[in-house]
C-alpha cells in the first residue's frame, strides 16, 4: 500500500532555533516554562537516561521488524495493542508505517502485548520493561517542575496522575521501512496530528522524517532526533494548554513539548508529522503516559479561579480517550469539549 501526501506543504530544511534546557540547571523549570509559551518544545541535557538502554532497545525493535511477515503477523492485529501494518486507528488513517503497541501497565492484562513479547527474546521484555520506568520517572519529573514553575497546587497534582498504578500509559514503536528511490511526491509515513496523552516521550534514531507544524503554519524538519518528550493536550486547557516536545540528541539531550487542557490554553499542541523520502530506515520509540481512566479533566482552579473562563468542559480521559477512537488522525479532538 503505498500512501501519497498531496499536495506537500512547503518545508524548510533549515535547522529551528530550539532552547536547550538543562535539567541540573536551578532555573530550568522557568525556562521549560518560557520555552513552551514562545515556541512550543525545547531540549533538555542531563536528563539522565542510560545510552546504552536506548541503543539496546533499539537494536532489539530493529531485530524484531526484520522478522518475517508471518510471524509479526501472529502478534496482530493491533486491538489497540499488538502489531499492526500502515493502518492508523479505526478511522481509515493509513501510512507506510509498522508499529507494535504495548500496555504500559502491568496492572492491567493484555493478550496482544503478551503476544508481542512471545515473539522475542527476554531480553527485548526486559529493555522494554525498564525504559518504561525510565519514562514514567522522566515524565513525572517534568510534571512536578512544572507544576514548581506555576505554582500548582496541591503539590503533585499533575505529576501523580502518571506515578499511581491506575495511570493509563502505553508504549509504541514506529517503523519506517527505507525507500529505494526518493520519489517527487512524498509519502506518508505517519500523518498530521497531536498526541492526547499528558506526555509523550519520544526517541528515534538519526534518520530525518519528523516535522513540526509552527505556529505560522510553516512545516519543518526535525533533524535529528534521537530522543523527544512531548507533553500531550489533555494536561492544559486554553490558558491550560501545553506542549513540551524533549529530543535525546548526543550525548544526553532531550526536546520537550506538549501539554493543553489544564493550563486552559496557556501552552500549545505542536502539530507533528513523520515523512518517508529517504533512503535509511526510521525507527521511533515513543511513551505515552496517561491519567488513569476515571480521572477527571479540568482547568485547575489555582490558575483560572473563574469557572466562567474555562475554555472547555470537564471531563475523563476515558471519555476523552473514546471520542478519540471515533475521530480522525487530524481531526480537532478537543472540540467536542469546548463551552
Amino acid at each position: 500500500m503505498v500512501v501519497v501526501l498531496q499536495p506537500v506543504p512547503k518545508c524548510k530544511t533549515s535547522s529551528v532555533l530550539i532552547p536547550v534546557v538543562d535539567l541540573a540547571d536551578p532555573t530550568s523549570k522557568t525556562q521549560i516554562v518560557k520555552a513552551c509559551e514562545e515556541l512550543g518544545f525545547f531540549k533538555v541535557v542531563n536528563h539522565g537516561v542510560r545510552p546504552d538502554l536506548l541503543t539496546q532497545l533499539e537494536e532489539e525493535a530493529t531485530k524484531f521488524f526484520a522478522l518475517s511477515q508471518s510471524l509479526k503477523d501472529k502478534a496482530g492485529p493491533a486491538d489497540p495493542f499488538g502489531y499492526g501494518s500502515k493502518r492508523i486507528g479505526l478511522q481509515g488513517d493509513v501510512g507506510c508505517v509498522e508499529y507494535i503497541l504495548l500496555n504500559a501497565n502491568s496492572h492491567l492484562s493484555s493478550t496482544k502485548t503478551t503476544a508481542v513479547f512471545r515473539k522475542t527474546p527476554a531480553i527485548f521484555r526486559e529493555a522494554v520493561e525498564e525504559y518504561m520506568e525510565e519514562m514514567k520517572g522522566m515524565s513525572s519529573k517534568v510534571l512536578e517542575m512544572v507544576e514548581e514553575a506555576l505554582g500548582i497546587e496541591p503539590k503533585e497534582k499533575l505529576s501523580r496522575l502518571v506515578k499511581v498504578k491506575e495511570s493509563d500509559s502505553c508504549f509504541r514503536m514506529n517503523y519506517y521501512k527505507e525507500k529505494e528511490e526518493t520519489q517527487a511526491k512524498k509519502e506518508i509515513g505517519f500523518g498530521e496530528h497531536t498526541d492526547p496523552q499528558l506526555i509523550s516521550v519520544l526517541r528515534s534514531n538519526d534518520t530525518e522524517g519528523l516535522q513540526i507544524c509552527l505556529k505560522d503554519g510553516t512545516w519543518v524538519f526535525h533533524l535529528i532526533t534521537l530522543l523527544s518528550l512531548f507533553l500531550s493536550e489533555i494536561l492544559f486547557r486554553k490558558n491550560l494548554n501545553w506542549n513540551i516536545w524533549v529530543t535525546l540528541q548526543k550525548p544526553r539531550k532531550i526536546t520537550i513539548f506538549r501539554l493543553r487542557v489544564m493550563t486552559n490554553g496557556r501552552f500549545k499542541s505542536v502539530k507533528h508529522r513523520v515523512l518517508t523520502n529517504t533512503k535509511r530506515s526510521r525507527l521511533s520509540m515513543i511513551y505515552f503516559a496517561g491519567p488513569p481512566l476515571t480521572e477527571k479533566i479540568a482547568p485547575l482552579a489555582c490558575l483560572v479561579p473563574k469557572q466562567e473562563d474555562y475554555l472547555y468542559k470537564e471531563l475523563t480521559w476515558s471519555q476523552y480517550k473514546s471520542s478519540g477512537y471515533k475521530t480522525k488522525l487530524g481531526d480537532y479532538r478537543l472540540g467536542l469539549f469546548e463551552k
